[in-house]
């Protein structure tokens, strides 16, 4: 395995993460999902990507029977907080008020079983709240010795400096993937010039990528079925067979390929592997055996050009005053 290690903020962590949203899964069997997880810790991975939404509390409840047996400090949990969910497992509204914040990493902490979260940070931004105010509490919780670093997913660059001005962001989890490039643009040079990682999720494009692709594909929380993917899956397939063709020439299948040109686009980049059985995680793992030539990004970009991509991910849903105010 491969690691980062991020002198400025303090921490290490693997060049390829767990991704735990899909473990929690109604559909997901538990004993595999806690072997997934032992496995990739086993292989090197220390990076566990949850949320206390992930399954309302499953994914945080099998991180932590996962973790008996092991020393907990070489895992770094990055932990989401604030979406609230219904019974059904759909996302209707955000709570990020700072009063709150402190009750979620108390439930948190129970369900994990552990004494501190590596990464913690909001699932959103709320629009009606300060940034500056969510942060300063999250900061509150470092203080006192309940979190180590703070995180931050899906926002913008004006608000990533805005939070990093208030404490230091270690780490910013954004959407990054052939199908979905747009965090180069202004997102990732200003995580780059404040020497913010990136823990890009999405990496096969929920999916599309993965070479199991169907049109009825449902995945509970996680099964918000991209835009290009409605309507428009035949064109993007297209695109995919170009691919193909690619990881037919290095040996490898399209996963490993797209896996391979995140870990090429900087080391600062670290994928997360949404799998949940054994032999997938395995599969995704040896993409760090690609090694990949500046021409060969290049080639992989031209075979899936932004311009042909049919469609959008999915909405990135926005709030204020905890209500949703856009899809």
């Amino acid at each position: 395995m491969e690691y980062i290690k991020n002198e400025k903020k303090g921490f290490e962590v693997s060049r390829l993460g767990l991704g735990c949203g899909r473990l929690a899964n109604a559909t997901a069997d538990k004993n595999e999902s806690i072997n997934t997880i032992r496995a990739a810790l086993d292989s090197g991975i220390t990076l566990l990507n949850t949320a206390d939404f992930y399954g309302t509390g499953t994914s945080e409840m099998l991180i932590g029977e996962a973790l008996k047996g092991y020393d907990r400090d070489k895992a770094f949990i990055s932990l989401k907080f604030g979406a609230l969910m219904d019974p059904k497992g759909r996302m209707y509204g955000l709570d990020v008020d700072p009063k709150n914040i402190k009750n979620y990493i108390t439930y948190s902490l129970k369900r994990l079983n552990v004494d501190y979260i590596d990464l913690y940070q909001p699932g959103r931004i709320d629009l009606g709240i300060p940034v500056e105010e969510t942060i300063g509490a999250i900061a509150d919780l470092v203080k006192e010795g309940y979190v180590k670093h703070i995180g931050l997913t899906q926002v913008d660059a004006e608000t990533l400096r805005k939070a990093n001005a208030v404490h230091p962001i270690s780490l910013v989890e954004l959407e990054y993937s052939l199908f979905n490039r747009k965090i180069e643009k202004e997102l990732l040079p200003t995580a780059r010039e404040l020497g913010i990682d990136v823990v890009a999720f999405g990496a096969l494009a929920h999916g599309i990528l993965s070479g199991t692709w169907t049109k009825d594909k449902g995945d509970g929380y996680n099964s918000m079925i991209p835009l290009y993917a409605k309507g428009n899956i035949e064109k993007n397939l297209s695109l995919i067979e170009e691919l193909r063709k690619i990881a037919i020439e290095k040996q490898i299948t399209v996963p490993q390929l797209a896996f391979a040109w995140l870990l090429a686009k900087g080391e600062d980049i670290i994928p997360l592997i949404g799998s949940r059985q054994v032999v997938n995680l395995q599969q995704s793992i040896k993409s760090l055996d690609v090694k990949l030539t500046e021409d060969d990004v290049r080639r992989i970009e031209l075979a899936v050009p932004e311009s042909e991509i049919a469609g959008e991910s999915f909405p990135n849903m926005q709030f204020k005053n905890g209500i949703v105010v856009r899809q």
